[in-house]
C-alpha cells in the first residue's frame, strides 16, 4: 500500500501544466486563490459584524469586571487602600480623601465617584457631592474636620466599599448580581430581604420563558399540521395569517392586548355582558404574569410554528396509511409514526421561542407590572435610568451564560443535529 501511494506521488508531481508548472503546484495555487476570493467576498460581512455586533457586546461585557471610576479619580486614596491592606481609615486616609476631593471638584468628577460608592452603599452620592463642596475649608487635623462636615465618613461600611472599589478589576458587580453586598468589614453577604431581587427575577424569567415556550408548542403544532395536510391555495392563505404579525409593530401589538386584557377591556366587558362574571369580579389580566404570558404567546408563537410546518411538510403521508393499513389507531400513528419526526420542527421552534422569550424586554415592561417583569427588563433600567452599566453588563452576561448553558444540555439530550429550520 505504501509503494502505491509513493507511486502516485511521483506521478502527480510528473505530471504539468500547459505552461510547464507541476501540476500539484498549480493546483494548490488555484485552492489558495478560491480561498483567498472566498475571505474577500465575506470580508465585508465580517468587518460589519465585527464592529457593529462583536466589538460593542464585548466592550459592554468587559465594563462587568472593569470599573476604574473610583481608582482613577481618587488617586491618593487608592494608594493608600494599597498600602494599608485591611486597616481602618487613619489620619492619613483622611488627608488622602480631602486631597483628592479637591481634585475631584476642580475636575467636576465627585459626583461620578459619588455614583461609583452609590451602587453598594446607597445615599452617598450627596456625602461625596456635598463634602466636595466644603472641602476647601477643611484644615488638619483632615479626620475631626471630615467628620464635622458629615458624620456618614465615619461607617465601616462605606470605607469597606471605597477599598472594593479602588480595585479597577473587580467582580463586585457580579455579586451584586446573585444579591450579595458588602459587610463592614469588607466581606460579601447576602443582602437584605427587601434588596434580593436578581436571583428571583432569573428565575421568574427562566419559568415563564418555559411556560410560554409550552404554550407555543401546544397552539402551534395543530396549526403547523393543518398548514401541511390543507391544499395549496387553503395552506397559503393560512400562512398568509401566521405571518400577518410580523407586518405588524410589536408596539402596536402590544398596545392591542393592552386593550383587550384590562379591568374594563373588551374581554372582560364581554363576560361581564353575557353575564359570565359579575361586574366586581373582572379577570386581573393586566400588569402581572397572566398579561406577560398572554401578550408574549401570541408575539412568539409563529416562531413555533413555521420550524414545525417547514418539517411537516416534508413527512410523506403514505407513513401513517401504512401504519393503519398494518392495524395501528390514529392515537398510535399519531404518538409513534408522525410525532418522532416532527422532533426536529419541535427542537428547534422551542429553542427559538425561548431564547427569544429570556430576552423580551418591551412587551413584559408594557403589560407586566411588578410580578411579570422580567430580568431583561432590570437590564434596562440600569442601562437607560440608573446608568450603572457594570451592574448591567454583569446581568447580561449571567443571562448570556445561562442560556449558553441550557443550549449545551439541549444539545447534549436532544442534539442540534436533529433541529431543523426550513
Amino acid at each position: 500500500m505504501a509503494d502505491t501511494a509513493q507511486m502516485q506521488t511521483d506521478v502527480a508531481g510528473a505530471l504539468r501544466t500547459p505552461d510547464g508548472r507541476p501540476l500539484k503546484q498549480a493546483l494548490a495555487q488555484a485552492e489558495r486563490r478560491a480561498k483567498i476570493r472566498a475571505f474577500l467576498l465575506v470580508l465585508p460581512l465580517l468587518a460589519f459584524v465585527l464592529l457593529t455586533f462583536i466589538i460593542p457586546i464585548g466592550q459592554m461585557l468587559s465594563r462587568s469586571v472593569l470599573n476604574d471610576t473610583f481608582s482613577a479619580n481618587m488617586p491618593a486614596l487608592t494608594e493608600w487602600f494599597r498600602e494599608n491592606p485591611g486597616a481602618q481609615p487613619d489620619e492619613a486616609a483622611f488627608e488622602a480623601l480631602v486631597l483628592d476631593l479637591r481634585v475631584a471638584r476642580e475636575s467636576r468628577t465627585q459626583g461620578a465617584v459619588g455614583t461609583r460608592i452609590n451602587y453598594e452603599v446607597p445615599g452617598t452620592r450627596s456625602l461625596f457631592t456635598g463634602t466636595a463642596r466644603r472641602v476647601d475649608s477643611l484644615e488638619p487635623p483632615f479626620r475631626e474636620a471630615v467628620l464635622d462636615v458629615d458624620e456618614n465618613w465615619a461607617r465601616r461600611d462605606l470605607w469597606a466599599a471605597m477599598r472594593s472599589a479602588a480595585q479597577p478589576v473587580t467582580l463586585n458587580f457580579y455579586q451584586a448580581a446573585v444579591d450579595r453586598k458588602i459587610s463592614p468589614e469588607g466581606r460579601f453577604q447576602r443582602a437584605d430581604d427587601q434588596s434580593r431581587i436578581y436571583v428571583k427575577l432569573f428565575i421568574r424569567t427562566f419559568l415563564l420563558s418555559l411556560v410560554i415556550t409550552g404554550l407555543c408548542l401546544i397552539l402551534g403544532f395543530p396549526v403547523a399540521h393543518l398548514l401541511a395536510v390543507l391544499p395549496m391555495r387553503k395552506a397559503s392563505l393560512l400562512l398568509i395569517l401566521v405571518l400577518l404579525p410580523f407586518w405588524t409593530s410589536l408596539l402596536v401589538r402590544t398596545t392591542s392586548w393592552m386593550v383587550l386584557l384590562q379591568g374594563q377591556g373588551v374581554i372582560n366587558n364581554t363576560l361581564v355582558a353575557l353575564g359570565i362574571l359579575s361586574d366586581d369580579g373582572r379577570l386581573a389580566m393586566m400588569y402581572n404574569q397572566t398579561g406577560t404570558i398572554i401578550a408574549m404567546t401570541h408575539i412568539l408563537l409563529p416562531f413555533m410554528i413555521l420550524p414545525l410546518y417547514s418539517v411537516m411538510k416534508t413527512i410523506p403521508p403514505s407513513y401513517a396509511r401504512a401504519a393503519r393499513s398494518l392495524g395501528a389507531t390514529s392515537w398510535t400513528t399519531f404518538r409513534r409514526i408522525y410525532v418522532p419526526q416532527t422532533v426536529p420542527g419541535i427542537g428547534a421552534g422551542a429553542i427559538l421561542v425561548f431564547i427569544l422569550a429570556v430576552g423580551y424586554y418591551i412587551t413584559p415592561a408594557l403589560v407586566g407590572g411588578a410580578t411579570g417583569t422580567l430580568i431583561s427588563n432590570q437590564i434596562a433600567f440600569h442601562m437607560l435610568s440608573s446608568l450603572n452599566w457594570s451592574l448591567a453588563a454583569a446581568l447580561a452576561a449571567m443571562l448570556l451564560a445561562a442560556v449558553l448553558v441550557l443550549y449545551w444540555v439541549y444539545d447534549r439530550i436532544v442534539g442540534i443535529d436533529n433541529m431543523k429550520l426550513g
